[in-house]
């Protein structure tokens, strides 16, 4: 019998509930609780923080507080990754962002999605799917990035833009749903 993380992690429908859930959630609050009030002098510093909980952290990546996700030890960055202010990433499924991708402020990765149906919504049924950055992408402020979406290498989203499918490699995309320009 497959245990609610592991039914996570493959996509699956989930109960968040469930205790080892909520004791990784729990252990990333109070990460999240350091890692945001913390006086850490120097981006070096901060890496050593994020090591702590993400799953990979690339030299030169730098994390601006605040910060805030699920659990954390879903969450992969390169190398040279930047991702500014109030930047939520739900990691009920992997996020990868690659190397020296640019993230403005106010971004959100949005892995964590819901049942169409209201009986399952009910019970409070969850499932997620990952999303996969490439590298050199620039995601403009307010972006909101969702369940299952991969960002090619080179791509520009631009601010405020809702990505709701995959963008290619190399293409700018803008708008609510996000469309290439």
């Amino acid at each position: 019998m497959r245990t609610e993380k592991q039914k996570m992690l493959a996509g699956e429908a989930y109960l968040p509930g469930d205790p080892e859930l909520k004791a990784d959630a729990q252990r990333a609050r109070e990460w999240m609780a350091r890692y945001n009030t913390t006086l850490a002098s120097s981006p070096a510093e901060r890496r050593v923080l994020l090591r702590q909980l993400f799953a990979h952290v690339g030299e030169g990546a730098v994390v601006r507080p605040p910060f805030h996700c699920d659990y954390g030890q879903h969450i992969s960055l390169g190398e040279g990754v930047f991702l500014n202010f109030n930047c939520v990433i739900l990691d009920v499924a992997p996020v990868s962002i690659g190397d020296l991708t640019q993230v403005g402020p106010g971004v959100q990765f949005l892995t964590a999605d819901h049942p169409r149906d209201p009986a399952l919504r009910r019970e409070g049924v969850e499932s997620g799917l990952p999303i996969l950055i490439g590298a050199n992408v620039w995601i403009g402020g307010g972006a909101l990035i969702l369940p299952g979406v991969t960002v090619g290498d080179d791509a520009i989203i631009g601010a405020g833009a809702v990505v709701t499918r995959d963008v290619p490699a190399g293409v700018t995309v803008m708008g609510n749903p996000a469309r290439p320009r």
